[in-house]
């Protein structure tokens, strides 16, 4: 079964992470409180997912231990491969979305957290972009379908 294992959102772009157990989406704006928030948003700019698997491989083929709402993306999943989402509507939680387009990994991430490889190793691996359809409060636990 497909879920929610991490929520994480920021107020601004250049501060740290928070997890939180849940949070409100709202259709066409974002994620309540997070860094993207805001009026007639840009459908890749309203939520993004990634899947923990990924992370859990980056991690044990670098040697790390980065926690997940560091790799700076809003929902973390499990069970789920978001690249088969693109151009599709799903539900998480009672929040309906629409998969938009792969996340990539940036520089900015890379540098952020001191890897040297990160985009290369994340390279389509990095999460997904979401425009949210419908509004609804994402919780830890949510499945996905």
């Amino acid at each position: 079964m497909s879920n929610v294992v991490k929520i994480a959102i920021s107020k601004n772009r250049s501060e740290k992470i928070d997890s939180v157990d849940s949070v409100n989406a709202y259709a066409g704006i974002g994620l309540e409180n997070d860094r993207f928030f805001k009026n007639n948003n840009d459908k890749s700019s309203q939520l993004t997912l990634i899947e923990s698997e990924n992370i859990d491989n980056f991690n044990k083929s670098s040697g790390t231990s980065i926690a997940y709402e560091n790799f700076r993306r809003n929902i973390v999943t499990k069970n789920i491969r978001l690249n088969n989402l693109i151009n599709k509507e799903f539900y998480i939680g009672n929040t309906k979305v629409k998969g938009i387009e792969l996340c990539e990994p940036c520089l900015y991430l890379q540098k952020l957290l001191k890897q040297e490889n990160l985009v290369k190793k994340l390279v389509h691996k990095a999460g997904l972009r979401c425009e949210i359809l419908a509004s609804g409060k994402i919780s830890v636990g949510d499945i996905i379908k």
